[in-house]
């Protein structure tokens, strides 16, 4: 059915890839840096059943294109803006991971009479604090190191590894096979050109470098869930607290020993809260 939902756009001259489900309220979920519109495939087919279910590959991702040019916040906020015009729908509840999370609070600022609700997961844009893996990104010739890193040779032995230790009984967390797919994605040239100047146009070597609480004036007016893993070791969970702060009347979700991806660490408790909050 996945397969079958698959839908392409050409958007200023450039391919767009993204599902679409089911028929209903239109649900838009935005998935995070080096992820796709898979990190939701699983949501799909619990969700469609009374929602239109969008998910695109953002742009420098996935099986969309990834030209050069404009990677901020509020350039992808204007592509979701433009499919939902070419789409022909009026208003939907944002869903946004991560870096997709930073986007939503960008999208709830330029075009707020769009969104009816709003959901925060593991977001960006609540506080400085994020992964020195990310903030190393942003270092001056972190364009040389990365292909060497990303290379077939650095990917072969860590695969190798991987199996060894699959042979001892041991799983990776979705954090981990999260990671690791977006790390093999970095292979390819243009997706390492698009990781880095997204990456750039959010991150400084001290962190996060755009945040939500310019523009929350605008964007506290709408309703809002906020999901987050207490052991989320890519954006801490206590950026939960702050969004609960910043946005009154707001739902806080903490779903206990998930990591970065709670969705996904539960996703039939993901969708049980999803669910109850869109019929609230």
């Amino acid at each position: 059915m996945i397969g079958e939902a698959t839908r392409t756009v050409m958007l200023s001259g450039h391919k767009l890839a993204y599902l679409d489900s089911g028929d209903g309220p239109a649900v838009l979920f935005i998935h995070g840096l080096t992820n796709s519109s898979r990190s939701w495939a699983r949501l799909v087919d619990t969700l469609n059943m009374d929602h239109r279910i969008l998910a695109p590959d953002l742009y420098g991702h996935g099986a969309s294109a990834k030209p050069m040019g404009d990677y901020s916040l509020s350039a992808h906020a204007a592509t979701l803006r433009d499919l939902l015009d070419r789409l022909g729908i009026d208003q939907v509840t944002l869903v946004g991971h991560s870096l997709g999370g930073g986007i939503a609070l960008q999208f709830c600022y330029l075009f707020p009479e769009r969104v009816s609700r709003l959901v925060l997961v593991s977001s960006g844009g609540l506080g400085r604090s994020v992964s020195p893996l990310l903030r190393a990104a942003t270092l001056p010739g972190a364009e040389w190191v990365l292909p060497l890193i990303a290379s077939d040779w650095v990917r072969a032995r860590a695969e190798a590894v991987g199996r060894t230790l699959a042979r001892t009984g041991w799983r990776p967390s979705p954090d981990v096979t999260e990671a690791w797919r977006g790390f093999t994605s970095l292979a390819d040239a243009d997706s390492r050109r698009a990781f880095l100047a997204t990456t750039r146009s959010v991150i400084d070597p001290g962190g996060q470098t755009v945040t939500a609480h310019d523009h929350l004036p605008m964007v506290t007016r709408i309703p809002t869930l906020v999901v987050w893993g207490t052991r989320d070791r890519m954006i801490p969970a206590w950026h939960a607290t702050t969004a609960h702060q910043a946005f009154p009347g707001s739902r806080v979700e903490l779903f206990v020993g998930a990591g970065h991806f709670p969705h996904l660490d539960e996703p039939e408790r993901f969708a049980e809260v999803l669910r109850d909050f869109l019929a609230s």
